[in-house]
Order: structure tokens, then C-alpha cells, then sequence
């Protein structure tokens, strides 16, 4: 390996996505971007996008940073591709129970906004209960 080979980038540094500035993106039509993006996800976009994930990206083109912090935009389309318009917004999204906060940084480019809202939980199993089962007559009661 070399030594500049670097995962990630400075404080200092600029995100660059495939070698354009986040600034460029935001430039660029949805369907030039999706020639950066990986095939599944360039796919689904050239397929054209859903009328609620068009929805949604009208909602976050009128929306500003600011006013997005404060009141997120709610949405259940966790397959939608985030795009440059979605960097610094945040969005609630439905996790099957609830809406969480997810705030789109520009490393989230090419990834879905379901990527970063987990729908399982870590099971916690308690202890078993009095004739739950055979081995429970051995758990010492309080």
C-alpha cells in the first residue's frame, strides 16, 4: 500500500463524490447523477422514479436546511436514492413503528434513505418466569 492512501477524508477537506463537489452535484439533472451512481440504484432511477419519490424530492427542493432541522420531512419511502438535494436536510423515516431522524450528510450519496433506519431490534430475552419451562424450576426465586 501506499502511503497517501487515505479511507475518508480530512476536516479540512472538501466531500467529493466520484471527483465532483457536492456543489457540482446540486448542479447536475437527476438523470446525469445517476450516471455516477452504482448500477442498482443508476437503474432504478433511468426506470423512473415513483410518484411519492418524486413527492418527496419536489418536497425537499422547496424545503431550506434550516427549516428541515426544525420541522423534518416525514416520508415512508425508505427505497428512494439520496440524492444532492437531500444533503443537509433531514428527513423522518418510517422504521415500521415509528419516524426517526435521519439528517443526509454527503457521505450518504448513493445509498437509500432505509440504509440508515433500522427496522429490527436486538432482542433482550428476560428471565424465564415460574413454569415457563421445564429448566425454570431450578432459577432460584426471590
Amino acid at each position: 500500500m501506499s502511503s497517501d492512501y487515505q479511507i475518508g477524508r480530512d476536516k479540512d477537506e472538501e466531500f467529493t463524490y466520484r471527483g465532483h463537489t457536492v456543489e457540482e452535484l446540486r448542479g447536475m439533472t437527476l438523470s446525469e447523477f445517476a450516471e455516477l451512481l452504482p448500477a442498482r440504484m443508476r437503474r432504478s432511477i433511468e426506470r423512473g422514479l415513483t410518484s411519492e419519490q418524486e413527492k418527496l424530492l419536489e418536497k425537499a427542493d422547496k424545503r431550506d436546511d434550516d427549516e428541515s432541522a426544525n420541522n423534518p420531512i416525514r416520508t415512508h419511502q425508505r427505497d428512494m436514492p439520496i440524492v444532492p438535494a437531500f444533503v443537509g436536510k433531514t428527513f423522518a423515516v418510517y422504521s415500521g413503528q415509528e419516524f426517526e431522524r435521519v439528517l443526509v450528510e454527503p457521505e450518504m450519496l448513493g445509498h437509500y434513505l432505509g440504509e440508515f433506519v433500522l427496522t429490527r431490534t436486538s432482542v433482550e430475552h428476560g428471565q424465564a418466569g415460574i413454569g415457563a419451562t421445564r429448566s425454570s424450576k431450578f432459577v432460584p426465586l426471590k
